[in-house]
């Protein structure tokens, strides 16, 4: 089976959670076990995946590394490797995967001239809790995750931990200041459009990385968390002023279904639609 980039979309085990201009993200769940032999795959991109269960041994050309949960797997394209489970049966991993052209552009935003890993693995640390906390919540949520902000986010840290490199306070310059400004409020003009992260940058024009950075110091939230904590007080003001179902305020604030809805509304109001409501 191959597990990071070089699978095919119809590989088993393997579905494409969301992918863009340049990244891709996957769910891996492999079902390998001591008795079954690895075999030597190839990145096919840069391929940056994180372990949410089980472990497995990841050896290259450069080495070989234990990969446990919490720790990252890292590959550069073209790279070949393999992976075995000599220790126990199966384990899950979120994929990305970048064209090079896309991942050298995000590594040199990030701080990093040279966008190659050196390393196989960066091992549970601190410094990637907040990251990798987003993936694994990401993971729940499926589809309506803020996979291209992570994935960029993801790439930036990865390079910057690697390299022992220290992530510098966002640029705030006036001009970047008013860019921004500009895209929150297009976002306020039209809160329903789901605009994707490389459209606001270049309105903004602005890099992804240093879009997502400059937004995030200006308005303490990533454009995702904007637009749903935006949505969600809209909810809320039409729950209190409006008879309406909760299942259509929340279908027209654009979530899916109304357990979502539930879930994101408690998570920001701490209490439930309906509980909101009625106290109000």
């Amino acid at each position: 089976m191959a597990k990071i980039a070089a699978a095919t979309e119809t590989s088993p085990g393997r579905e494409v959670l969301a992918r863009g201009a340049g990244w891709e993200v996957s769910d891996v769940r492999c079902t390998l076990g001591p008795r079954d032999r690895p075999f030597e795959e190839q990145h096919s991109g840069v391929s940056i995946a994180a372990v949410v269960a089980g472990t497995f041994q990841y050896r290259s050309s450069i080495g070989r590394e234990l990969m446990t949960p919490g720790a990252l797997l890292l590959g550069n394209a073209g790279q070949c490797y393999e992976c075995g489970h000599e220790h126990g049966a199966g384990d899950r991993c979120v994929a990305f995967s970048y064209a090079p052209e896309f991942f050298d552009r995000l590594a040199f935003d990030a701080g990093a001239p040279r966008a190659r890993f050196k390393v196989l693995r960066l091992p549970p640390l601190r410094a990637l809790s907040p990251v990798l906390a987003r993936v694994s919540s990401a993971l729940a949520r499926g589809s309506n995750a803020a996979w291209e902000e992570l994935s960029v986010q993801l790439a930036a840290r990865a390079v910057q931990v690697e390299r022992g490199l220290s992530l510098q306070a966002a640029s705030a310059e006036p001009g970047a200041v008013a860019r921004v400004t500009r895209v929150v409020r297009m976002l306020e003009r039209d809160p329903d459009s789901s605009p994707a992260l490389r459209s606001l940058a270049r309105e903004a024009r602005l890099s992804l990385y240093h879009f997502l950075r400059v937004f995030q110091a200006v308005t303490g939230a990533t454009p995702h968390q904007y637009v749903l904590r935006m949505r969600l007080r809209r909810a809320a003001t039409r729950l209190v002023n409006e008879p309406e179902k909760i299942l259509d305020v929340a279908l027209d604030s654009g979530f899916g279904d109304v357990s979502n809805f539930n879930r994101a509304f408690r998570a920001e109001f701490g209490v439930s639609p309906r509980q909101y409501r009625r106290s109000s």
